[in-house]
């Protein structure tokens, strides 16, 4: 089996007394779109900045790409690259002057007009970016990430504080990144994205990973109970069941049969968010 090409064994990070990440485990695979998901405080952003080589590790094993981020020069930064939440671009430069600019801090980056196309933003290239939406302006960021032609993307809360279509927009671009062959490691608040774009995801919590697999298997998720709630004779009425389908089919039968009306029929099972919320909870974080 290839190396993964982020390994984590044992790591830790203490300011003081305080222990913020408390010797975590964790492989992301080549080729892969990673979710990294836990709420402010839990250790997150800590492990993100440890992986990209700015901040150092109190103990544990890191290689990403191979190295150890700490000791890591040029040639190794040249294959990550990173997207924070928020970036501040000269915003009478055009779209193809930023990514020209950006391009030339790297010793072979990808061709200006090339980037432009992968990120969507043809039709706006000769645009400055002060003029760009929320959404465009997200997709430059990627732009300048790809500048180099990384192996390995960073996306910190790419969609923080975007609107339902920009926010659908910038999954696009994520999506289009796992095409190019690209490694994501994508931290979000949003369970929703995290469905949507990971193959894999953990999440930690008060300094440890509590959960980790693909989004629809996180804490045993496909074991849980489903839900049935609907309304009979004005009574609202909710069961949870683990055979729904023998019992749908038994509930909607007697319905028929006895020519009664069955009002606001809802089938759910728990969501990403219901299984995050459970395991946050029960770590501690929010006394934390």
């Amino acid at each position: 089996m290839p190396e993964p090409v982020i390994s984590i064994r044992g790591l830790r990070k203490s300011y003081g007394d305080f222990e913020a990440v408390r010797g975590i485990d964790l492989d992301v695979q080549a080729g892969e779109v990673f979710a990294f998901l836990g709420p402010n405080g839990a250790g997150k952003t800590t492990t993100v900045e440890i992986l990209e080589g700015y901040r150092k590790r109190s103990g544990g094993e890191v290689a990403v790409l191979g190295e150890d981020p700490e000791q890591a020069g040029r040639a190794w930064r040249e294959r990550i690259g990173i997207v924070l939440q928020s970036c501040r671009l000269d915003p009478y430069l055009t779209v193809r002057e930023s990514l020209g600019l950006y391009a030339g801090y790297y010793r072979a980056p990808r061709p200006v007009e090339e980037t432009i196309e992968l990120v969507g933003l043809g039709a706006k290239a000769d645009a400055r970016t002060g003029s760009l939406s929320g959404g465009q302006q997200r997709r430059l960021d990627v732009g300048m990430a790809l500048a180099g032609d990384p192996e390995l993307l960073f996306l910190d809360e790419p969609t923080t504080g975007f609107d339902p279509s920009a926010r659908r927009q910038a999954w696009d671009v994520i999506e289009g990144l796992r095409d190019l062959g690209k490694t994501v490691f994508l931290t979000t608040h949003y369970m929703d994205e995290a469905q949507r774009l990971a193959d894999r995801a953990a999440i930690i919590a008060a300094g440890e990973i509590v959960a980790s697999g693909a989004p629809g298997e996180l804490g045993d998720r496909e074991s849980l109970p489903t839900t049935i709630r609907y309304r009979l004779s004005g009574e609202e009425v909710s069961v949870e069941t683990r055979t729904p389908v023998t019992d749908l089919h038994e509930l909607t039968g007697r319905v028929v049969a006895e020519g009664l009306d069955l009002e606001g029929l809802e089938v759910t099972r728990p969501s990403l968010e219901d299984v995050y919320l459970s395991l946050t909870s029960e770590s501690g974080e929010d006394e934390r």
